[in-house]
């Protein structure tokens, strides 16, 4: 199904649509505030692994991350959030942002690392977050496979790719080309792992 939504006003009927279809076991594409994103309800093990096959790449070894719709939510997923990793936090989210924090026993086996870390995001896009609220948990997020930029920024030719192995298409207008900066926060200091979209400077 290819689903447009709009990305200042989300349709209430059309994310009842992704939840019901994410709740079932559903795996969709959806837009973030850096590129589209492959996601599935990160408690539907089954979905996890749709979307490993997809990307072709091992469960158990993949750094997966997923969505969350604020801080708090954040929290719930990973170990005591320190006073220095909070102001950070707050700080740079919403924003274009995954953290890999300690994963806590609330996290799915699947999704953990073998270093028992967790990437969280919370995305300055809307239709992302309210999927996230309505469904009640976070969403995996992981990046589409693609070579080129179109791959993974226009909605309708993610569609013609991906129709015949995902539920649903978000459409959320188009995307943009450059993935989220990773910090690992696992060592209780801000590591960058990748400079993306975020801006970020070494003794932030």
């Amino acid at each position: 199904m290819f689903l447009t939504i709009h990305p200042d006003n989300p349709q209430e009927r059309n994310i009842n649509t992704v939840t019901d279809c994410l709740l079932s076991g559903g795996v969709i594409i959806y837009p973030t505030d850096t590129i589209y994103g492959l996601g599935c309800d990160i408690f539907q093990h089954k979905a996890v692994e749709r979307i490993c096959r997809i990307k072709q790449i091992d469960p158990a070894k993949a750094q997966l991350s997923f969505v969350c719709y604020d801080l708090s939510d954040l929290s719930m997923y990973t170990k005591s959030i320190s006073t220095p990793l909070y102001r950070l936090l707050k700080n740079l989210l919403p924003g274009p942002y995954t953290f890999i924090l300690p994963a806590n026993k609330e996290v799915p086996k699947i999704l953990k690392s073998r270093k028992n870390s967790i990437g969280l995001r919370i995305p300055d896009n809307l239709i992302a977050r309210t999927i996230v609220q309505r469904l009640g948990h976070p969403v995996l997020s992981t990046s589409l496979p693609g070579e080129r930029v179109e791959d993974y920024t226009d909605p309708e030719i993610i569609y013609e790719q991906f129709k015949n192995q995902v539920d649903i298409v978000v459409d959320g207008g188009p995307g943009h080309t450059i993935p989220s900066t990773i910090i690992d926060y696992t060592s209780g200091e801000p590591v960058l792992v990748r400079k993306g979209a975020g801006e970020w400077l070494e003794e932030a």
